[in-house]
């Protein structure tokens, strides 16, 4: 039986079958996920808050555990996408602000415009460069 579940900030609801994970969700909704780890729960690239509905929810695994301990952005709340599956209703989640960058290019293609979006570091979730910025390999953050 599929479960609804709320994606915030964008306001959509979609649906998941009962113990699909949130990883699919995203997906589904062609959000901007890296999956650096492939699904496996390693890398933090698929970071995601859980805003209600955290008990519906697979308990987080020791993987999982290890991986959040290392985000400088986890909160009470933050869960993997790829190794939360979903096995209640009433889940909503909050995607953090802004995309993952995949590699330096991406930054680099920056230079001269700015962001439509916080860019985020891929393992860490710290924000690289800032909506409405530009960045520079050798002057990063500044305003243009």
């Amino acid at each position: 039986m599929a479960k609804i579940i709320r994606l915030e900030p964008i306001a959509q609801e979609t649906s998941v079958e009962t113990n699909g994970n949130l990883l699919s969700v995203l997906i589904n909704k062609d959000l901007d996920v890296l999956r650096e780890c492939g699904g496996r729960g390693m890398c933090a690239t698929c970071h995601v808050y859980v805003t209600k509905g955290m008990t519906a929810l697979t308990p987080i695994n020791r993987r999982e555990q290890h991986t959040l301990e290392v985000i400088t952005s986890c909160k009470a709340n933050s869960r993997l996408a790829c190794q939360a599956r979903v096995i209640g209703d009433g889940v909503v989640v909050e995607l953090p602000p802004g995309m993952y960058i995949n590699s330096l290019q991406d930054v680099e293609a920056l230079i001269g415009r700015r962001a439509e979006q916080n860019l985020l570091h891929p393992i860490t979730g710290q924000i690289l460069v800032e909506s409405g910025k530009t960045d520079h390999p050798f002057h990063p953050k500044t305003t243009q």
